[in-house]
């Protein structure tokens, strides 16, 4: 049994799950009504009678018995009165159609006021409601439209009706095949899926001044492939390729159905479990600062990019650091940096998520900012902060990472763990950070370190002191201020029963360790002297039992290679895990023996 898009009259047998009788007026079979229509009976839109149009569906019952589950359908007219096809069998028994020809559809005719009748058949239900629509929305009627989450790449022939939700630039290639142009979209359907289609060559000459952003459009003869998942920019499994005989028409009518923008946003606290992964994530926020613009100079191509830094918050009462880089960091940087005293609400789409300061988001080519979105989640977000968040006391998100900033979901505190003499190998770090878990003790800090820095309250990077007017000067935002705050960057030397090695802590992590801010520690170090609180305070730290997650890179100085070992995040032990823990390893051991 198969069929495309084909219409069929239903007749309702109000048994619990809605089974009727399809009939497209040559056949009638079994079906059951999709869950999502069941309000539709019962608020009477779906009645007998009525046309339908059946878009997905799965076969059940025997060869002999055979009926449809439907999976997707939609309402093409409430009930007509008729029934379809009944005439048909009538004038096939008189012997009045041709040998060997298929009977038109008609319906029953139903009496009129005057006693008069008519017949009427299916088609001309259709063409009398969408006769006046446009071509290709009555192409979208004449074929069957499949959803985006339906396709994959071993499916034949097949229409998809989507909004450009996206569109990247016109770029040229050049690889050991030859050189032409290449360009992206990202495509949207009414259930919201996305999936990401790439022209090349002629066929991105033909199609990028035809797709325009925002548009909805019919498309067709296209191929399916596995996505690369490292250069995707939609969660979908498959990633489409269009050719220059692919079919691309505009849907006129049909815009409303589809969403104009499509997010996923991930809560600042929820960042842990992206970082340093390959997908790119969505994030929404309330603008805390802005930086200046600084160039930065590419090692590869020696080329200046813009770039500057924003923090953003949410009511998780966290905050985190956006780098947006070219484009973002000029124009709508500068568009954010004239209204930062509002604290305007950004949805940035398709950022990375990085271990940088714990953690960390970075805007990339395919990345999209929007200031004050029209959005629920925008209008949410202003009036916790108007009521709420602009008197909250805020936390960096990467001072609470459970298990570290590591790619881990729900990652234990026990996955990765090491002895501290794995870890201070030299081929460990090499190249790229390598990640860890360590239990042990802070057995020494420094007191007469740099504990600290000075650093600017809007940007957090150092500023120099102007010794005249004690004014603080920020290179980065390009502006004096008349106060600054303290930022940790200190080492410790972290040991277990195996080894020990000197780890460096920046800010929100010391903040945990020493259970105190750069600036308070700052007042106890002046104070010193004579009263030793500022050496005790360091001393409570020592030999308490910690789980610290930590990254190890090899760094070169000097044309010497050196370890550089950092904490991503810190946590108590807890002791009635740690048991378990080590139960499963003396378990584990056993059967290896």
């Amino acid at each position: 049994m198969s069929f495309g898009c084909v219409y069929f009259q239903v007749v309702l047998t109000l048994v619990q799950n809605f089974r009727f009788m399809a009939n497209d007026g040559a056949s009638k079979f079994v079906a059951m009504v999709p869950t999502h229509m069941s309000d539709d009976v019962m608020n009477g839109k779906l009645e007998n009678f009525g046309l339908i149009r059946i878009l997905s569906y799965t076969l059940s019952g025997s060869e002999k018995s055979r009926g449809i589950i439907v999976i997707k359908a939609e309402i093409v007219s409430s009930s007509i009165g008729y029934e379809i096809g009944a005439d048909d069998k009538k004038e096939s028994k008189a012997g009045h159609p041709e040998a060997g020809s298929k009977p038109p559809i008609t319906l029953q005719p139903k009496p009129e006021k005057n006693g008069s009748s008519y017949v009427m058949s299916a088609a001309r239900v259709v063409q009398e409601q969408f006769g006046n629509a446009a071509p290709t929305a009555r192409m979208g009627i004449s074929r069957r439209v499949y959803p985006l989450v339906t396709l994959n790449p071993y499916q034949g022939n097949w229409t998809i009706k989507v909004r450009v939700t996206d569109k990247g630039p016109l770029r040229t290639f050049r690889n050991a095949r030859g050189e032409g142009n290449l360009f992206n979209v990202e495509l949207t359907d009414e259930d919201g899926t996305q999936i990401q289609a790439t022209m090349f060559k002629d066929a991105a000459e033909k199609f990028y001044p035809k797709l325009e952003l925002g548009k909805v459009y019919y498309i067709s003869k296209g191929s399916l492939r596995v996505a690369n998942k490292q250069y995707s920019t939609v969660k979908n499994d498959y990633e489409m390729t269009l050719n220059v005989n692919s079919e691309v028409e505009e849907a006129l009518d049909e815009k409303k159905k589809i969403p104009e923008f499509c997010y996923n946003v991930v809560k600042i606290d929820g960042l842990g479990p992206h970082v340093n992964g390959r997908e790119l994530i969505d994030v929404i926020g309330v603008v805390q600062s802005v930086s200046g613009i600084l160039s930065i100079r590419r090692k590869l191509s020696n080329e200046e990019v813009p770039k500057r830094e924003i923090v953003i918050a949410d009511e998780s009462k966290k905050t985190v650091t956006v780098t947006l880089w070219g484009d973002l960091a000029t124009n709508q940087g500068e568009k954010l940096s004239s209204v930062v005293d509002e604290s305007p609400v950004v949805l940035i789409k398709k950022v990375r998520v990085s271990d940088f300061q714990g953690v960390s988001l970075s805007s990339n080519p395919a990345s999209i900012m929007q200031i004050n979105p029209d959005i629920p989640e925008a209008h949410k977000l202003r009036a916790w902060f108007s009521e709420e968040g602009k008197d909250a006391h805020m936390v960096s998100a990467g001072a609470s990472l459970p298990g570290g900033g590591v790619r881990t979901g729900s990652r234990s505190i026990f996955a990765d763990r090491k002895f501290l003499s794995d870890v201070i190998l030299p081929t460990v770090g090499d190249g790229k950070p390598e990640y860890f878990n360590v239990k042990g003790y802070v057995s020494y800090i420094k007191p007469d370190q740099a504990m600290y820095y000075l650093a600017c309250q809007s940007c957090n990077k150092k500023v120099t002191e102007d010794s005249v007017s004690s004014k603080f000067w920020c290179e980065a935002c390009q502006k004096t201020y008349e106060e600054c705050s303290r930022r940790y960057i200190m080492t410790v030397k972290f040991s277990d029963f195996r080894g020990e090695a000197w780890i460096s802590a920046f800010n929100e992590q010391a903040e945990a360790l020493l259970g105190m801010s750069a600036d308070k520690l700052s007042e106890l170090r002046s104070q010193d002297v004579e009263s030793k609180v500022y050496s005790r305070e360091l001393e409570k730290v020592t030999w308490v039992p910690y789980v610290l997650r930590i990254s190890v890179l090899q760094t070169e100085y000097m044309n010497e290679k050196r370890q550089r070992i950092t904490i991503r995040s810190l946590s108590s032990v807890n002791w009635e895990h740690e048991s378990k823990y080590l139960l499963e390893q003396i378990a584990s051991m056993k059967k290896e023996a």
